[in-house]
């Protein structure tokens, strides 16, 4: 086992988690419904997050919008772990390419209370909290 070098900080933590550009910011904001725009990207948290937001917003049975969200939350976690995320640690809202990762975590905990699944509810509010403070506050808070 190595020492960390002098000086470094232990109780610092994981570095930020910063994700890449998702393409689907340009599909969507050149006006392709969110469903094609899944169809063509499937693995982009922000496209899943927008098709789950608007069928919130359409009065959508809320088990629709929790399947939309589980399915983009999962597609983030394999984006955060892709690129350096070991399961913790921040993953900064001001960062907008997370931006897709943590509407998806607040999309969940909303559509898991709505179906009274609360346990969930408060796991993804907490994770979502952990995650990203600013993130909370702008989603949940």
């Amino acid at each position: 086992m190595t020492n960390p070098p002098i000086g470094s900080d232990l109780m610092a933590g994981p570095p930020p988690t910063l994700l890449p550009a998702d393409p689907a910011v340009d599909v969507l904001a050149s006006g392709e419904a969110a469903v094609d725009v899944v169809r063509r990207l499937p693995a982009s948290p922000l496209a899943w997050a927008t098709l789950a937001e608007q069928a919130s917003g359409e009065g959508a049975d809320p088990v629709t919008v929790y399947a939309y969200a589980r399915v983009g939350y999962h597609r983030s976690l394999d984006l955060l772990r892709r690129n350096g995320w070991k399961g913790h640690g921040p993953v900064p809202w001001e960062h907008e390419p997370n931006r897709g990762f943590l509407r998806c975590l607040a999309l969940l905990a909303t559509a898991a209370g709505a179906i009274g699944e609360l346990d969930e509810q408060e796991r993804c509010a907490t994770f979502l909290r952990d995650s990203s403070p600013a993130g909370y506050d702008a989603l949940l808070g």
